[in-house]
């Protein structure tokens, strides 16, 4: 597990952010930011104010980031791609969060590596990571000036004959009158949200098309909802295009595989980050992935 415990014992007092300073290097930024995440206790009590003079049996949760052999497939002086799997997280749930993207990035470039941006956890591809703090700032100031054009390829269930943009608004809200309470749908008070989708190929067999998806915004599940909205959900879509008691299954992680492939004819889902192309240093990339998903996507489908 990433999150490790380390014991110290204090026999004279100092401040708590000094000991994180001291002892594990970090600036008082970060040191202040652990604290107030509950990562600090003094004999037995969690500590809440950085300032707090301490002494005594002191325990400090922290992140040791263990590799399981991803490697990236792109590698910068300053930065690194690498094309996550489906069903991996970016940064860790909680503290029982077995692996993520971020032990990568962290056990292979150090602890001032971290990734820039994020894709979600069912969706696979490639995820661009920083090197260091300044890399950091540079990348995610590139994506808020939005000078990054990502390109997604999804298989999705019915016949999309022609290219068109959805143009659609999306909102993330608490819903009082949903189990679910916070739903992420197209709604006219939502946030302008806009992706071109063009057509690849339809397997008749299947009665599923292959599509390339642009989004022009970068809004949570913009692609998976906007799909869903035009009645074209995505293959494996544990929520999108279900109903309330399989989402709710899917959320608690008590939906079986074995239904999962039933409601949605798929174990995983079927959307994949294929390109990213951006200028940063001067320079222009266009990063393609490794991963021929584009032959590969029916390998994952199950058909009854």
């Amino acid at each position: 597990m990433p999150f490790a415990i380390k014991k110290i014992f204090l026999q004279e007092k100092q401040k708590a952010f000094m000991l994180l300073i001291k002892e594990f290097g970090y600036t008082q930024k970060e040191a202040q930011r652990f604290i107030s995440k509950g990562r600090l206790s003094v004999n037995g009590k969690t500590v809440t104010k950085s300032s707090q003079d301490i002494d005594g049996e002191v325990e400090f949760i922290y992140f040791n980031p263990v590799s399981r052999g991803l490697k990236p497939i792109y590698e910068h002086n300053e930065f690194v791609v690498y094309s996550k799997p489906s069903g991996v997280l970016v940064h860790p749930q909680n503290r029982h969060t077995q692996y993520s993207l971020i032990d990568e990035v962290k056990a292979t470039y150090g602890r001032d590596a971290n990734i820039a941006h994020r894709i979600d956890q069912e969706t696979s591809g490639l995820v661009l990571c920083a090197k260091n703090k300044k890399s950091e700032i540079d990348i995610k100031m590139m994506f808020e000036t939005r000078d990054m054009k990502k390109t997604y390829l999804a298989l999705v269930h019915g016949r999309v004959e022609n290219d068109f943009i959805i143009d659609e608004p999306i909102l993330r809200a608490e819903d009082e009158n949903s189990t679910i309470r916070m739903m992420v749908r197209v709604h006219k008070d939502g946030k302008p949200s806009k992706t071109e989708i063009k057509v690849l190929e339809y397997f008749a067999d299947y009665d599923m098309t292959l599509l390339k998806c642009l989004p022009y915004t970068g809004r949570q599940h913009q692609i998976r909802l906007h799909l869903f909205h035009v009645k074209h959900p995505i293959v494996g879509d544990p929520i999108y295009g279900q109903d309330e008691k399989n989402i709710l299954a899917f959320l608690d992680k008590e939906l079986s595989q074995t239904d999962r492939i039933k409601n949605t004819k798929s174990h995983r889902l079927l959307l994949h980050a294929s390109e990213l192309e951006f200028e940063l240093y001067n320079q222009k990339f266009h990063i393609k992935d490794t991963a021929e998903f584009e032959k590969e996507c029916l390998n994952y489908v199950v058909c009854e």
